[in-house]
């Protein structure tokens, strides 16, 4: 036991002070944040309906959007619900085992989606770059390998995560000035020496963090290429049609990672940093539905079908 560790209490839950003392505008942050969840989850849930419902969506592009929609869903409800609950009774405390519970599944569904995301990259790099071979190598069995792979890389790199985490001491203080348990701020909670276990997180986010945000950086870049290639100006706008949608997704994604987890930490950033965790855990999710649709003709295709059957058989 570390020496730090002598003589303290351990502390059985955290008190998350979430966005600090906003009494006054307490009911309004709630609505608004119920709202957003609500047609956050109403969203994705559509996509997912959609692409299984409609057979002109059984295709690898839409079966890895299904995938992402899904995700998407899983991930909002992982920090969302607990959040409003706060809001609106004013609780705050959380047990340390529903904290790591968050804690995991948070993790695991992100670096899911970056593995997702690299994924769906990937199958618009061969769409669009290698159209003659699309087919072939992006069968049936390559989407389910992609998009299991995806899921089971992100909860497993997680699992070893947690477990190291687990073995922490926390004897106090026990706040954390954030809205839910995240990694940064439950290691500066910690009294245990925790110098191996952010070593640990570093080399895993290089590892799994690092390889799908740079595969998906060179799909793209092979794809860009390719696309300025096309002679035709038609030609350039219909393929680009094809991956824009994906693009602003993975930019929404990658870039507000940047800012809470890369960028250093000054006295106005670390301010900030909440304000940006809001758009991390739900301008993504949020958006990923509207951007699909609104861009999308298969999808408002789909939709309209759905619409039309329903309007008929009433």
């Amino acid at each position: 036991m570390d020496k730090y560790e002598t003589n303290q209490s351990v502390v059985s839950e955290f008190i998350l002070l979430g966005f600090g003392d906003i009494s006054d505008f307490q009911i309004l942050l709630f609505f608004a944040f119920l709202v957003i969840y609500i047609v956050t989850m109403a969203g994705n849930l559509l996509i997912v309906a959609l692409v299984a419902a409609d057979r002109h969506l059984h295709t690898p592009m839409y079966f890895f959007l299904g995938n992402l929609s899904c995700l998407e869903t899983c991930y909002i409800s992982t920090i969302w619900p607990r959040m409003l609950d706060s809001l609106v009774t004013g609780h705050k405390s959380m047990w340390v085992t529903s904290c790591f519970a968050q804690l995991y599944f948070f993790g695991g569904l992100a670096t899911a989606e970056c593995y997702l995301l690299a994924a769906m990259s990937y199958d618009r790099y061969l769409a669009i770059c290698q159209p003659l071979r699309y087919a072939t190598l992006m069968d049936v069995r390559s989407c389910l390998q992609l998009a299991s792979g995806s899921w089971i890389i992100g909860f497993m790199v997680n699992s070893v995560t947690i477990y190291f985490m687990s073995q922490l001491i926390f004897c106090g203080p026990n706040i954390i000035d954030h809205f839910f348990c995240d990694f940064s701020p439950l290691l500066q909670l910690s009294c245990s020496n925790t110098l191996n276990i952010q070593l640990l997180i570093f080399i895993l986010s290089a590892l799994f963090g690092l390889f799908p945000f740079l595969l998906t950086l060179i799909s793209y870049s092979c794809i860009i290429e390719t696309i300025l290639r096309i002679p035709s100006s038609v030609g350039r706008k219909k393929a680009f049609s094809t991956c824009s949608s994906h693009l602003i997704v993975v930019t929404l994604f990658y870039g507000t990672i940047v800012i809470v987890y890369v960028v250093p930490k000054s006295n106005t950033l670390r301010e900030l940093n909440k304000v940006s965790s809001v758009f991390y855990t739900i301008l993504t999710p949020l958006v990923n539905p509207f951007v699909y649709s609104l861009r999308n003709k298969d999808i408002k295709q789909a939709l309209k079908k759905i619409l039309q059957h329903f309007v008929d058989s009433s």
